[in-house]
């Protein structure tokens, strides 16, 4: 307690001439356990870069730890590399674009040049944007899809995709050499601007990442005469212009937008929670849809990067998974394309390994490979990135997360909600066209390859006990692998931190081709399964549960009995 007590003291000295935060700190004085939980630790910069709560302290995110990662990305970027450049962005978040032009005033200061949206833009369009001006790295100021209280903090390559491990831990070592209130430097904003450091992208560089996801339709007649209905919720974020301008210029006209939820707005009044996987994204475009009834509900999440839908089904909106989405984008494109003959003989379909198994049951009758990851898109977008350099790029389909990520088209190295929101108005207005739902498309997938049921269970863990409780469980499922998981005998457990599979009957261990991961899966006698994963940036353990049959019924019973027995396992009641 006593060097919590001693930074607490430090930073009250030194941010006197910061009012919001001085008056923060003031305000919690007397407070030994909010005092606590904001100095008990920094933030960690990883491969996701930094998320946290907003607010003054070493575990908050603010002007000063921002500036401070900043700091350590220029020493690392000027030791690395002969004159670096670097492309930002930002969300719809509180201090979003005050943290966006801190971080260029820092990076000017420098002595790199720095390429800054003049407005809020989509994660993808980041990403587009450190390729085409061919930047070494980029800043994304965004906290995805978490609630207003969270922000956050991502580095980008030159790839544009996420950083890697490597290039994180050296940022990091320059971080923590970095003295929070001493060591940053800071050029004035105008100043670096007039000066040509700080330079606005151009609307050339927007023209061009709308070309590119354009480019991606497969049937550009079928949204030109569709008559399609489209409601759609950019969720208070960034979303709003962009994809509203696909779909017009590729035909749809009748989109509404939800009204309460078009503006940019950090603190989401209507939606606590911006997150398109779950029902209450959509509560107000489900209400919209009462006087003006739409075939497709659309959500984009605040930095537009994973997109959800709902489809009206039967007089009533059923919502749709990341993983129906993934294989009903599968299907469509891999069938259209080759109806009209551009799919090409060795196609790529790239998934996390957590993504559903019915999207390799799909591909495998189009004769495409099927690539499994490691959860996190950057790795999509290393394995597009080697494509590209062997001159095979034509071969990438699609990208998919069951996390509601997807990109098709080479232009991004992340998620893309943009031209994901764009294939998705495409594949429910060619199928209306066809007399079908994307749910009856959903039914016919199920009576030709099975059931795949696919269960996400999140479990939280806030503050230092919950990321300590975190690392017991892990540990403990290592240490004592059950024989059993819902009376299913467990067949193999693979600990991908170690990189090793165990057969539990025969004990035979074979090697994992994937880079060390804090996961560990458990495979059953009847082919369901259960993936264990702690989030790399919230304080969550994840479960990803598996089961197939020919009934959904008895998909259902063996999901939820996975589901309560992993629960007993991991000590939660």
């Amino acid at each position: 307690m006593n060097n919590v007590k001693e930074l607490y003291d430090l930073w009250l000295k030194n941010t006197q001439d910061n009012k919001e935060v001085y008056d923060e700190l003031l305000a919690v004085k007397d407070n030994e356990n909010e005092i606590a939980d904001r100095f008990y630790r920094n933030l960690e910069f990883g491969t996701a870069g930094l998320r946290g709560v907003l607010g003054a302290g070493t575990n908050r995110l603010n002007s000063y730890t921002v500036n401070q990662a900043t700091q350590g990305l220029a020493t690392y970027l000027s030791s690395e590399i002969s004159s670096p450049s670097v492309a930002i962005a930002y969300d719809s978040r509180i201090n979003s674009d005050v943290f966006a032009i801190g971080s260029a005033c820092v990076l000017a200061a420098n002595g790199i040049k720095t390429y800054l949206y003049p407005e809020l833009v989509p994660t993808p369009m980041l990403s587009f944007a450190v390729r085409e001006l061919k930047c070494s790295a980029g800043i994304n100021i965004t906290a995805s899809h978490n609630p207003a209280k969270y922000n956050g903090y991502k580095c980008y390559d030159a790839n544009g995709y996420q950083i890697t491990d490597a290039a994180a831990a050296k940022i990091y070592g320059y971080i923590q050499n970095t003295d929070i209130f001493n060591d940053i430097k800071l050029a004035d904003f105008e100043n670096a601007v007039a000066d040509g450091m700080i330079e606005y992208i151009g609307r050339d560089v927007y023209e061009k990442f709308y070309s590119a996801v354009i480019s991606r339709l497969v049937n550009p007649d079928v949204c030109r005469n569709s008559d399609l209905k489209i409601i759609y919720t950019p969720l208070n974020g960034t979303g709003n212009l962009p994809v509203r301008e696909v779909l017009d210029r590729i035909g749809f006209k009748d989109v509404k937008v939800v009204p309460e939820q078009e503006l940019p707005d950090g603190n989401f009044p209507t939606c606590p929670f911006p997150n398109p996987e779950i029902r209450q994204a959509f509560e107000c475009a489900i209400k919209l849809a009462e006087s003006d009834r739409a075939d497709l509900l659309l959500a984009t999440d605040p930095d537009c990067d994973r997109v959800g839908i709902a489809i009206l089904d039967d007089g009533e909106y059923k919502l749709l998974t990341g993983n129906e989405v993934g294989a009903l984008l599968t299907e469509y494109l891999l069938s259209c394309r080759k109806a009209n003959g551009t799919l090409p003989s060795n196609g790529v379909i790239l998934k996390s390994f957590v993504t559903t198994k019915l999207i390799d049951a799909i591909a495998k009758d189009f004769n495409c490979t099927v690539v499994n990851l490691l959860t996190g898109f950057k790795y999509i977008g290393e394995y597009i990135t080697k494509l590209e350099q062997a001159g095979e790029a034509d071969r990438f389909i699609l990208g998919t997360e069951e996390s509601y990520g997807y990109l098709s088209g080479t232009h991004a190295r992340d998620k893309d909600a943009v031209v994901g929101s764009m294939l998705i108005c495409e594949m429910t207005a060619y199928y209306k066209s066809k007399g079908k739902t994307l749910i009856q498309v959903l039914d016919e997938l199920a009576r030709k390859y099975g059931v795949y049921l696919n269960t996400l269970l999140n479990f939280t863990f806030e503050g230092a006990d919950g990321m300590e409780r975190m690392k017991q469980i892990m540990t403990d499922l290592r240490k004592t692998v059950p024989e059993k998981i819902a009376d299913k005998t467990v067949v193999s457990v693979s600990d991908y931190s170690s990189g090793e599979t165990r057969d539990t009957i025969t004990g035979k261990i074979a090697p994992i081709d994937l880079p060390k991961s804090n996961v560990v899966e458990f495979i059953l006698s009847d082919g369901s399964g259960v993936i264990v994963r702690p989030s790399g940036t919230e304080p969550k353990i994840k479960l990803y549960i598996t089961s197939v049959s020919d009934k959904k019924d008895d998909a259902v019973k063996t999901a939820e009995s996975i589901g309560e027995e992993m629960k007993k396992l991991m000590g939660i009641c």
